[in-house]
C-alpha cells in the first residue's frame, strides 16, 4: 500500500481495463494519464513526508508510463493555441472562462495538462481586459 492508494489504485486501473476488454486509444490514453498523475501525486506526498526513496520510485514509474503517452506541448507551444481558441470564441475577459474551457479541453485534451491549460486561459483572459 502506498500514499496514493497503492494496490487498490492498481486494482482499479486493471478493473477499468477489464471493463473495456479492448481499449480504444482514447480509453488507453485516459488510463495511462490517470496512472501517471497518481504516481506524481504519490511522489509529492512522499517528498513532503521525507521519503525521497519512495518518491524517486514513483517518479521513475511515472516516467515509464509517460513514455507511452503522446508528447505534451510546452508552454511556448501551448500559449498560441490557447490564444487562438480564445480569439475564435470571442472571449473578452475572465467571465468567459466557462465558455472557453470546454472548447480548450476538447481540442487540447491529452496534449497538455488540464491545470496548465486552465491557468494559461485564466492569465490570457485576465490580460484581455
Amino acid at each position: 500500500f502506498d500514499a496514493a492508494g497503492g494496490e487498490s489504485a492498481d486494482t482499479a486501473a486493471l478493473a477499468e481495463i477489464d471493463r473495456h476488454a479492448i481499449l480504444t486509444e482514447a480509453a488507453e490514453h485516459e488510463v495511462l494519464t490517470k496512472e501517471v498523475k497518481r504516481r506524481r501525486e504519490a511522489a509529492e506526498l512522499y517528498r513532503k513526508g521525507g521519503r525521497t526513496d519512495l518518491a524517486e520510485k514513483e517518479e521513475a514509474e511515472a516516467a515509464i508510463l509517460q513514455a507511452y503517452l503522446p508528447q505534451q506541448l510546452s508552454e511556448e507551444e501551448l500559449r498560441p493555441l490557447v490564444k487562438a481558441i480564445i480569439d475564435e470564441i470571442g472571449a473578452a475577459g475572465p467571465a468567459d472562462m466557462g465558455r472557453v474551457m470546454p472548447v480548450l479541453m476538447q481540442r487540447l485534451k491529452g496534449r497538455a495538462d488540464g491545470r496548465l491549460i486552465s491557468q494559461m486561459a485564466r492569465d490570457l483572459l485576465s490580460h484581455a481586459l
